[in-house]
């Protein structure tokens, strides 16, 4: 009995020794734990390095609780295993980050990733009303404050910039910090155009709610005022608009796509 409490032990060191000096434990039969640096068996008694004293002490084998030492060493071990390959998931995705924005082009703007290079999405003209616009001059001469709702939308029912794969990514350049993801676009076949987003105006409080179609994103910073973007599901097939806005103002900007779905096994 005594040689496989010695066996159970030894392996119970070996993997003990992997362990930070602050994760390693000793546990009595009466559930008492001991923190300790570190610990060894010496025929019926267990030696120890204690991390509250600061001293070596001896505890008689017969109180040590083996299995439960040897099961919580083991968890604090996986614990520390976990964190060390977090660290290293997240040193890699830094690494990749890095060499990502390297490829992203200067000029402010939206770029498709296809085989593997950032290719420019160009913008979309939209309208409103009878003001015909583009996102940047809007910065400058934003719409009216009216009451009621306004449609921003854009001529055409397919945009020139075609996509693919299940989860397209995008990269975007901004010029300054605004709200953006992508949207879905409502084609209207009878007036041959594309809804991208309404705006509905309460005049008196001098306030403008913005309502779209948003594609849920996943979004990862490379650098101030750059971005990775791409759907979280599969992208079906239709058309969409990267955007980017200021809620309350009409500054829209859009970099319309039509996305195809991979064909189906």
């Amino acid at each position: 009995m005594r040689s496989a409490a010695i066996s159970v032990l030894g392996a119970l060191i070996a993997c003990a020794l992997l362990l930070p000096a602050q994760q390693l434990a000793l546990f009595l039969g009466d559930g008492t734990r001991m923190a300790v640096r570190e610990f060894e068996i010496l025929a019926d008694r267990v030696r120890y390095f204690s991390s509250d004293r600061g001293q070596w002490e001896e505890v008689p084998l017969a109180i040590v609780d083996l299995e439960r030492t040897n099961a919580e060493n083991r968890r604090a071990q996986a614990v520390v295993e976990q964190r060390e390959a977090e660290v290293r998931r997240e040193r890699a995705a830094e690494r990749r980050a890095r060499t990502e924005l390297h490829s992203v082009p200067l000029d402010d703007g939206v770029y498709y990733l296809q085989d593997r290079n950032p290719v420019p999405v160009e913008q979309a003209f939209w309208e409103v009303g009878r003001s015909k616009a583009r996102g940047v001059v809007n910065v400058l001469a934003p719409v009216t404050m009216m009451p009621g709702r306004r449609t921003f939308w854009i001529k055409g029912l397919a945009a020139d910039t075609v996509t693919s794969g299940e989860k397209p990514i995008f990269y975007m350049r901004l010029d300054s910090f605004s709200q953006f993801g992508i949207a879905r676009v409502e084609p209207q076949k009878d007036r041959k155009r594309r809804v991208v987003m309404r705006t509905y105006i309460v005049p008196k409080a001098e306030e403008q709610f913005e309502k779209y179609e948003e594609v849920e994103v996943f979004r990862q910073q490379l650098a101030p005022l750059v971005y990775k973007i791409w759907p979280v599901d599969p992208l079906p097939a239709g058309e969409y608009g990267v955007v980017e806005f200021t809620p309350g103002k009409s500054d829209l900007r859009v970099w319309d796509f039509s996305h195809q779905s991979p064909p189906a096994p």
